[in-house]
């Protein structure tokens, strides 16, 4: 039984505006439970059918893509273009597949160019965020994650082919007779996009693919060519959106939401009180950011770090250095490397 907090993840068709239609595709197996694809049909339509966002390359996936598409009288071979707001797989995966069976146009914002050139290395994703454990001061749980990626297979690299396109910011486009921008959002994704679009007649809407999400916190710099700073640009880029005009949120993960604003100021609220919890645990004497991350409380159920499973363990350590990482651009810590590798973290 689904809850009610999870009830936009059923697979059915929902209209937002004229022409612009919230298809979810599911996750099997994923905490997420479903991705939300947006589909944009003219009204009359003249063939230019786009998608926002392509959800995974999966048989269920793209059965349920088919049948939600019939409820807007169309079909998979219909897509002529898919504009993918960034490269994790239940965004970008069924969007390549579906340009091999059926000839659709893919575009993606330029800064995902080294992830998508690391995956087709044969990484599975994962080896900068052994590598940021370790330096956090996490070995066993490196160990652990090293143990879980031998024991599993490479993605598919006929799933991550280039797009056909690259995408810039402030790039306009044309999708499904509506006029769209794209905005460069890093932080999720150092090349995550967003796109803004201002159809007069239905009011401002942002297609916010995994940067402003209205029930869970996005995961920060988690992609394959992962650089230190996520925080530090998602941040930025959170006010970039607070400083642009109100918009109704199309999430890729959770239901539409009446203003992008009001999630934003959450979301930056949420940082601050974590960035002050850690710098007291710096000032208490806890110099790394495994030691840190297991002296706080994790999701909105309040877990300790050994109480989770290893996946959002090293989620919350990594994320825990992300925000030790503002900390110290803010001056308020200082960070040094010992012998080791380890960062060390002691108040500024």
């Amino acid at each position: 039984m689904i809850s009610d907090r999870h009830a936009w993840t059923r697979p059915e068709l929902e209209t937002v505006a004229p022409g612009v239609h919230r298809l979810p595709l599911p996750l099997p197996n994923d905490s997420l439970r479903a991705v939300n694809v947006y589909a944009l049909a003219p009204e009359g339509g003249d063939g230019d059918l786009t998608l926002v966002d392509g959800g995974w390359a999966i048989d269920e996936s793209r059965d349920v893509l088919a049948r939600l598409l019939a409820g807007i009288g169309a079909e998979v071979g219909d897509i002529r273009r898919f504009l993918v707001t960034h490269v994790h797989r239940d965004h970008y995966s069924q969007a390549i597949a579906l340009r091999r069976a059926h000839g659709a146009r893919v575009a993606l914002g330029a800064g995902e160019a080294e992830s998508l050139e690391t995956v087709r290395g044969r990484d599975t994703g994962l080896q900068a965020q052994v590598v940021g454990l370790e330096r956090a001061g996490a070995p066993e749980l490196a160990g652990e994650i090293r143990a879980w990626l031998a024991a599993e297979e490479a993605p598919p690299v006929d799933d991550f082919a280039d797009p056909d396109e690259w995408l810039t910011d402030g790039q306009e486009l044309r999708a499904g007779g509506r006029a769209l921008v794209a905005r460069e959002t890093p932080g999720h994704t150092r090349g995550h996009l967003v796109f803004v679009d201002e159809t007069v007649a239905d009011g401002p809407m942002l297609y916010a693919g995994d940067h402003v999400l209205p029930h869970i916190t996005p995961s920060i710099g988690f992609e394959p060519a992962a650089k230190p700073g996520a925080l530090i640009r998602y941040l930025s880029s959170l006010a970039a959106l607070r400083a642009e005009p109100d918009r109704l949120l199309l999430p890729a993960h959770g239901p539409v939401a009446p203003s992008v604003h009001e999630r934003v100021d959450e979301l930056i609220a949420h940082h601050d009180q974590r960035l002050a919890e850690i710098a007291t645990a710096a000032e208490k004497g806890l110099p790394t950011a495994a030691e840190i991350a297991g002296a706080l409380r994790w999701t909105r159920r309040e877990h300790r770090l050994e109480d989770m499973e290893t996946f959002n363990r090293m989620l919350a350590v990594l994320e825990t250095d992300a925000h030790l990482e503002v900390l110290a651009a803010q001056g308020r810590v200082t960070r040094t490397s010992g012998d080791d590798g380890v960062v060390l973290n002691v108040p500024a």
